[in-house]
């Protein structure tokens, strides 16, 4: 009988105004003469867990672990504009970061399920970047870390398309999800 493991994920990013509400791109030329809004400033793409994920995941099955875990307190969201499309299994930092790594909000990581229900082999982290910690235009990819110095690990990249763009004014929002299956 053969086994095997499969870890995937998905990163939604998304934009907030200074409202609260998801923010719009501005339509093109034929969206502004029907008068139709512009496309919701939020996308969603799948990660590449990195090389050293792959590490991270096998050393939690250590009886005492020495990596730190991907948590709250000790994980972080990076984000940046440089996606090069090339490699995404040896990126271990964001290409071009922008603003500073936020840390993994509080109640986070959670499960998606409840345990033994659908959902409960997924993970999910969350970061927020609040208004005014960010301005940057393209924003197109995200990196998930277990701390925020030199010597820290990356579990998770990823591409972000569409590209989005922030002001000051706005908030930014990443909901990392990291799904284990067996077969």
């Amino acid at each position: 009988m053969r086994d095997s493991l499969k870890v995937k994920g998905a990163v939604t990013v998304t934009v907030f105004d200074q409202y609260g509400m998801i923010k719009r791109k501005q339509p093109g030329i034929v969206g502004r003469i029907l008068n139709l809004p512009g496309q919701l400033m939020q996308c969603r793409h799948h990660n590449t867990i990195t090389f050293e994920g792959d590490a991270l995941m096998a050393e939690l099955l250590l009886q005492n672990p020495s990596r730190p875990k991907v948590l709250a307190g000790s994980g972080f969201i990076q984000i940046g504009t440089g996606w090069l499309g090339d490699n995404p299994k040896g990126t271990f930092r964001c290409i071009a970061p922008e603003g500073e790594m936020r840390t993994i909000d509080t109640g986070f990581p959670t499960l998606k399920g409840a345990w033994g229900e659908e959902g409960a082999n997924t993970v999910i982290y969350r970061a927020t970047f609040p208004a005014g910690s960010l301005k940057a235009n393209g924003i197109n990819e995200a990196c998930l870390l277990n701390g925020e110095d030199e010597t820290a690990a990356s579990f998770a990249y990823a591409e972000l398309t569409p590209t989005v763009n922030m002001t000051e004014l706005d908030t930014l929002q990443v909901w990392w999800e990291i799904t284990v299956t067996g077969k």
